[in-house]
């Protein structure tokens, strides 16, 4: 991937910058479940993996290890497509039970996890369908499928398009925000790409700064949650450079 951004090249006298969001999916699963331990790590700007790492394996914030921190990474990310122990297991080449034994950690410990991931999956087999939190709809009807496969698959779309359906909503608002902002900001710069929750822009050298501040006021404003949206910004001749 890097070598394929090496060949996106600014102009002589521009630049591209480079504005991504920070664990977004994440941030969106802690304001809709409303956990109070999601929210309290985000609002005070704690590493989310390494807080899951802690309350998960026990262990204080300060003497995590680093395959711990991958460990609560995987868990929380594999949670946002409706992954479950056996998945679990393979992905962290552990036992069974003992990825089991994690999920039932992790709910405990994040029981308005728990409490969402249920309401949805109930609201969703009622309705045949699931929604993003700015009412984008997608239908369901294999939620009443008699193939277990089948009805499996739709059970992970039903947990995962509410949190990555309204990632990709709030990148949207924020494409249109970035382009009436950057308008008098930075007259000189270009949206020029979208990529997930990154967005791509070349301006003028002279600008560029500029251009920064508003890329960070306009996304972080897309969308109001309970916790902060947090921008990553990075500037450079190619676009692997800014990434």
């Amino acid at each position: 991937g890097r070598r394929i951004r090496e060949a996106f090249v600014a102009p002589a006298g521009r630049l591209l910058v480079s504005a991504d969001y920070s664990q977004i999916e994440l941030r969106i699963l802690a304001h809709v479940s409303g956990d109070p331990l999601f929210v309290e790590a985000f609002s005070q700007g704690q590493d989310i993996h390494a807080r899951t790492a802690s309350e998960v394996f026990g262990v204080p914030l300060g003497q995590i290890t680093p395959r711990q921190r991958r460990d609560a990474k995987a868990i929380n990310f594999g949670l946002l497509y409706g992954m479950g122990p056996f998945r679990l297991a393979q992905q962290l080449g552990i036992e069974h039970a003992a990825a089991k034994a994690y999920l039932n950690a992790y709910f405990e410990r994040y029981s308005g996890i728990r409490r969402w991931h249920d309401q949805t999956l109930q609201q969703a087999r009622s309705d045949g369908q699931v929604a993003t939190l700015f009412g984008r709809r997608r239908i369901l009807h294999e939620l009443s499928s008699r193939n277990h496969s089948e009805r499996q698959a739709a059970e992970r779309i039903a947990i995962n398009t509410p949190i990555q359906g309204t990632a990709a909503d709030i990148i949207k608002r924020a494409m249109l925000a970035v382009d009436r902002t950057l308008t008098g900001a930075a007259p000189s710069a270009r949206l020029l790409l979208q990529v997930h929750d990154e967005l791509v822009v070349e301006v003028a050298a002279d600008e560029v700064e500029a251009a920064r501040a508003a890329l960070v006021q306009a996304m972080a404003g897309a969308a109001e949650l309970r916790v902060p949206l947090v921008v990553d910004v990075g500037i450079g001749r190619s676009w692997a450079e800014a990434h």
